[in-house]
């Protein structure tokens, strides 16, 4: 059994898993400088470093420029 680490839906086979990955949404990432929004697969080679995947943009760093979908708060007024 195979389980998403940001969701926690559990799959068959890795093959689901990693087809899940591209499209869950609690494993998604936002970009603060552009304001896109791409899977965690897209943005790094490494699982350490993290880039944009827009070719204009210069947002990098998980943290700083890229934030985790769920980490973001909507203001409210």
């Amino acid at each position: 059994m195979y389980t998403c680490r940001d969701c926690n839906q559990s799959f068959s086979t890795e093959l689901a898993l990693e087809l899940h990955h591209d499209k869950c949404e609690k494993g998604q990432l936002f970009c603060e400088a552009c304001g896109g929004r791409f899977s965690e697969r897209v943005a790094t080679r490494d699982g350490w470093h993290y880039r944009c995947p827009d070719e204009e943009c210069d947002g990098e760093g998980l943290g700083d420029d890229i934030v985790r979908i769920e980490d973001i708060k909507a203001a409210t007024q």
